[in-house]
């Protein structure tokens, strides 16, 4: 009898891709988020993406941007251009704004599934089930650094609870990043914020 938690997957990495679906893309993920200024300057400045496309919609009232970690000269001059290049690259994220949601009081109005009560009626938390998105770097700890410089708040520094070597990120609207090493997890003696590798609480449930 297989282990509480275990799964044989094997299946779903072997044989050919399912005909008609060969050259699907995991194109974009949409974040809804409240000011679309600061949200640009945390993903373009911050996380080092790049604006690969925009569209504007004042009848609807409502705006998208789509970042992506990509080279500013892959960023195409026309509109045109920038769809048919946005379309074909993995891994955008969509910043959706609403007129007017930049000018609501409360610092966060919008739920990001990890234990929030933003946006519920009787204030409560919300077993949620989106937990975040993901980048890898090439050093965690360097990266986190540049971070913390730069006044991004961690949920998580790298060195901070039982798994060492990864942390998490807020961008501004608090969705969470997971910031990920792109070889093998090593963990160094102190972070950013000065957790030592030593201890640890071990892993939390953040949907709860």
């Amino acid at each position: 009898m297989a282990s509480e938690g275990a799964l044989d997957v094997s299946a779903y990495m072997a044989g050919p891709t399912p005909e008609g679906t060969e050259d699907f893309i995991m194109q974009q993920t949409m974040f809804r988020v409240k000011d679309p200024k600061k949200s640009l300057d945390f993903y373009c400045n911050v996380l080092g993406f790049k604006l690969v496309h925009y569209s504007e919609y004042p009848e609807w009232k409502f705006n998208v941007y789509f970042v992506a970690p990509v080279s500013s000269s892959t960023v195409q001059p026309t509109e045109s251009g920038r769809w048919n290049h946005c379309m074909n690259t993995p891994g955008c994220v969509e910043l959706t704004w609403n007129y007017g949601s930049e000018k609501e009081e409360a610092d966060k109005i919008y739920n990001t599934g990890n234990a929030d009560a933003t946006g519920t009626n009787d204030g409560e938390k919300i077993r949620g089930g989106f937990g975040h998105i993901g980048i890898t770097v090439p050093n965690v700890y360097k990266a986190c650094e540049r971070f913390h410089e730069m006044g991004a708040e961690f949920h998580k520094s790298p060195n901070a609870g039982g798994m060492k070597g990864l942390a998490f990120v807020k961008d501004p609207d608090g969705y969470l990043i997971e910031i990920l090493p792109q070889g093998e997890m090593v963990a160094e003696p102190m972070d950013c914020l000065g957790v030592p590798a030593e201890g640890g609480e071990g892993y939390k449930d953040n949907s709860k």
